[in-house]
């Protein structure tokens, strides 16, 4: 019965010739086959042909998906992403970029010290600080430790008004040194957050909460209380800690909205920075102090001092550079406030340090000046959480 069935299939169809069978120790043989259809079924000039060899191949079926729902006394549901561990991770990067930052800023104050102490030259002194920086990242560039970084003239142009303000805050803070200690020095540049607020404030049209403005007072009052009682007290060293601070507040707030959009990283930032400010304090410092008194006073220090005087040169225009890069690369990661922050309470290291390196006389009521400020710092940085 079933043959009879085939058959009369073969018949309808038409197969012109018989469907091969399959030999199980042979691999499938491939014959031409060819299909026509009865006349009654289809058009006249309608013809199927297959001229090729009829090709088979064999799908397997996936095996089926099984979905669950979910049960809650058998598994836990998804966690949401938790980004604790990220921010976490940010501020340790930031509480090492910090703690950097301020280790290489107490070597520099004191080996900048001693170089003021026997060679008082302060241009001479803040212009071959650059001029070490500019020249370690350019050989940093030239074999490749870093990447060069890609600029044009807007950057440039938008680097100018920073360098500019960088250049006098340099320039004015070597200059206070020379004339007075380096506590005292960093004691009034403790006040930086007040000039920081008061130009967020007037010029940037930002507004503080008012326990940002009454932390202010302990600030400006223990600054003032400690100048008052300076048993070295010397107006041009106090006036240039002054003129810095407000240097620096516009050098930062400039420098973070310069950095934003750019390409260019916090370090290669500050190196273009140093570059710049090398080429505008140059000329400043040949008109104010000249070549003549330069080399008198070399050869007077390397007398009084000896050749280990060239190391201090050397040291203090290095680790000028090296504390600045790192407090540029914090700048990519925090506010200018915040820096402003950071950078008063690096001035705690740098005046227990120096005064105990250089043992600076400090009267009780200067030293109380002193925690005074450092106290209005640290309320401020509260008032700013």
């Amino acid at each position: 019965m079933v043959l009879a069935a085939k058959q009369t299939l073969s018949t309808k169809i038409g197969f012109s010739a018989p469907l091969p069978r399959r030999n199980p120790s042979s691999s499938l043989q491939r014959l031409p086959l060819s299909l026509s259809f009865p006349s009654a079924a289809l058009p006249k000039r309608t013809v199927l042909t297959l001229s090729k060899p009829l090709h088979l191949s064999v799908l397997r079926a996936k095996p089926p998906v099984r979905c669950s729902a979910y049960e809650a006394d058998k598994s836990e549901p998804p966690q949401p992403i938790d980004d604790t561990k990220s921010e976490a991770a940010k501020k340790a990067k930031i509480g090492v970029y910090f703690a950097t930052w301020w280790a290489l800023n107490v070597v520099f104050n004191i080996y900048n010290k001693k170089v003021l102490n026997a060679y008082p030259y302060p241009w001479l002194t803040s212009t071959l600080s650059l001029a070490a920086g500019s020249l370690m990242m350019l050989i940093s560039w030239a074999v490749g430790i870093v990447e060069t970084p890609k600029t044009d003239f807007d950057f440039w142009k938008t680097l100018f008004p920073v360098a500019v303000a960088h250049t006098i805050g340099h320039v004015a803070a070597t200059v206070s040194m020379s004339k007075v200690a380096v506590s005292f020095t960093h004691i009034i540049k403790s006040g930086e957050p007040a000039f920081s607020v008061l130009v967020s404030r007037f010029l940037l049209g930002e507004a503080f909460p008012t326990s940002v403005y009454l932390s202010l007072i302990p600030i400006i009052g223990g600054c003032a209380l400690s100048a008052l009682t300076e048993l070295n007290f010397n107006m041009i060293g106090f006036m240039g800690a002054m003129i810095s601070n407000l240097a620096f507040v516009f050098r930062n707030i400039f420098s973070k909205k310069g950095m934003k959009g750019k390409s260019v990283s916090g370090m290669n930032y500050y190196a273009c920075l140093s570059m710049l400010s090398l080429l505008i304090l140059t000329p400043f410092a040949f008109a104010v102090e000249g070549p003549q008194m330069w080399i008198d006073g070399w050869q007077k220090a390397l007398s009084d001092i000896g050749p280990q005087f060239v190391w201090w040169v050397a040291a203090q225009s290095v680790f000028y550079h090296l504390y600045n890069q790192v407090s540029y690369m914090s700048l990519d990661q925090i506010s200018p406030l915040t820096f402003s922050v950071g950078n008063t309470m690096k001035r705690i290291s740098v005046i227990v340090s120096s005064i105990i390196i250089f043992r600076t006389p400090v009267q009780p009521v200067n030293a109380l000046g002193a925690a005074i400020a450092i106290l209005g710092t640290f309320l401020y940085s509260q008032a700013k959480l």
